[in-house]
């Protein structure tokens, strides 16, 4: 969990700030150089080597963090090696299998086969496209075998960008400052146990923040023990009794101060950890219903159905915009997943439904043909950042996640649901369909509604029923159905159907049905 404030800094803050910053950023820069060169050689000895180094420098604890920073730059290097490795070898797979098959040919999912270019001139293009790959992932092979990977402190994209900054419309000195602030490393771990959760960057209960300095550094501090606290005042909005809950308790809160260059503004970011969520049985998270999502493109479809699987109130749309940059996506989405988790809670349910949906096979022309229309809407499909963002929100907020099969959700639900559940004043999309395929799958229900029952002499000459009951088990001890004027029971036979006495003395009204129905006396 995490929690973002302002930080209004003073002439005399942003020097230090921005002198401490570049002095660890450096130290952080030449630590990433000496893991890089290690390469796969790296043990716990050579990590306790790096760190002695750069306690001489600056402090035991911002050597800490430092090394911790460069792993983990490291290790995300290598995971995206490796899935662009996965990628390229199944990218590399399809192309294969479609340039064996003949020109024109149609794909036979019996025999497995895939199916073939349309035109010659597509062949040859697919033919450069397989090379290309092929050197791609021979490069990407090597350098995965010797444990090389290809890291910038400051991002790829900006550095790639000082060569570009025409094209861009930026200036040198802009693009200087923002490079500068990016490099910068205010980053401190947090520790349980020791006052207000952090030794390094300590953030008090009125919001008093100071940082411990580098030994080099020691000549700026302004308060006792080589520390430099800010004018500066710390309020956190979001999550801000949860903080102050853990320092109080001097839980462990890691800070990072970090400086937006093109703002122009300086920002303190504070997070942590909570405990795993216990993992509820499945019966218990469903046992109030559950609110079912249809995931989209551009929104989320919900209904709340009840513990029976009917739609409860009115579906809930909750758009979100994925144009324009990626924090601007990300906001979008964590907006939409708020209001729909506000949504839950107010039904009071304790789960919600989504499908399982995965494009982890690429949204190319080699998965999902030539309809340039649907692969660019599945390329914008944002599953895995929603299911991710979905789980640990809904955590927080003590709520379960359902994952459920998405066969046939959208047409079953448009064919059994839609028409169903549409009023004068209601009109229902697709969307809200397949909300209740999906809810109703995830409760143990059926999603296809009963067919027509059978004719009056039980006879299949109309054919089966394609979808039947739960089979269910008739207890004696429970009322007979009130069913008056059927033939089951007779008119007035059921008035008395729920009569306890009807347990015990047999040759009551309500029993007055042939034996040969299945219905036998019960014993005095």
């Amino acid at each position: 969990m995490s929690a973002r404030a302002r930080l209004r800094v003073s002439v005399a803050d942003v020097a230090v700030l921005t002198e401490v910053g570049r002095f660890l950023g450096s130290l952080a820069s030449r630590d990433l150089a000496v893991r890089s060169r290690q390469r796969l050689d790296h043990h716990a000895t050579s990590w306790a080597a790096r760190k002695r180094t750069l306690t001489d420098a600056s402090s035991a604890r911002w050597a800490g963090s430092i090394t911790k920073a460069t792993h983990d730059q490291w290790a995300l290097a290598r995971r995206g090696q490796a899935a662009e490795l996965a990628w390229l070898r199944g990218q590399i797979t399809r192309i294969e299998s479609r340039l064996a098959r003949p020109l024109g040919a149609k794909a036979d999912k019996r025999a497995g086969a895939v199916r073939g270019y349309a035109t010659r001139a597509e062949w040859h293009a697919k033919a450069r496209r397989l090379r290309s790959l092929q050197d791609r992932l021979a490069a990407l092979q090597t350098d995965w075998a010797e444990g090389r990977v290809r890291v910038v402190r400051g991002g790829k994209k900006l550095a790639r960008l000082r060569h570009h900054l025409e094209e861009a419309g930026l200036g040198e000195q802009p693009w200087r400052e923002r490079w500068q602030a990016a490099r910068l490393f205010l980053t401190a771990d947090g520790e349980s146990g020791k006052r207000f959760g952090n030794e390094t960057i300590r953030v008090t209960g009125t919001g008093r923040l100071s940082i411990r300095l580098p030994a080099a550094l020691d000549h700026l501090a302004n308060a006792p023990h080589g520390r430099y606290e800010l004018d500066a005042v710390v309020a956190f909005v979001h999550r801000a009794e949860e903080w102050r809950d853990r320092i109080a308790a001097d839980r462990a809160v890691a800070y990072r101060v970090h400086h937006d260059a093109l703002r122009g503004r300086w920002y303190l970011t504070a997070s942590w950890q909570r405990p795993a969520a216990p993992v509820l049985p499945l019966r218990t998270a469903l046992v109030r219903g559950v609110v079912a999502v249809d995931m989209n493109d551009d929104h989320l479809a919900a209904w709340r159905l009840d513990v029976h699987g009917n739609p409860v109130g009115e579906p809930r749309h909750f758009a979100y915009d994925l144009s324009g940059s990626a924090p601007h996506r990300d906001a979008q989405i964590r907006h939409a997943l708020t209001r729909l988790l506000h949504y839950a809670r107010r039904g009071g349910v304790a789960a919600i439904a989504v499908e399982d949906l995965h494009f982890a096979d690429g949204a190319g022309r080699e998965q999902y043909g030539g309809n340039k229309r649907f692969r660019r809407l599945v390329s914008r499909f944002p599953t895995a950042r929603l299911r991710e963002r979905l789980v640990s929100m809904a955590a927080a907020q003590n709520l379960a996640v359902v994952a459920v099969d998405p066969a046939y959700t959208s047409r079953w639900g448009a064919e059994h649901w839609r028409q169903p559940l549409t009023t004068d004043t209601r009109r229902l999309t697709g969307h809200d369909a397949a909300a209740v395929a999906i809810g109703r799958r995830a409760l143990g229900h059926s999603v296809r509604r009963r067919t027509a029952p059978p004719p009056d002499d039980r006879s299949d000459r109309v054919g089966h029923r394609t979808v039947q009951a739960e089979s269910e088990v008739r207890r004696r001890e429970g009322p007979r159905p009130r069913l008056p004027g059927t033939r089951s029971v007779p008119p007035g036979g059921g008035a008395k159907a729920g009569d306890q006495r009807v347990h015990h003395r047999w040759g009551h009204a309500a029993e007055q049905v042939s034996r040969s129905r299945g219905i036998f006396p019960l014993g005095p």
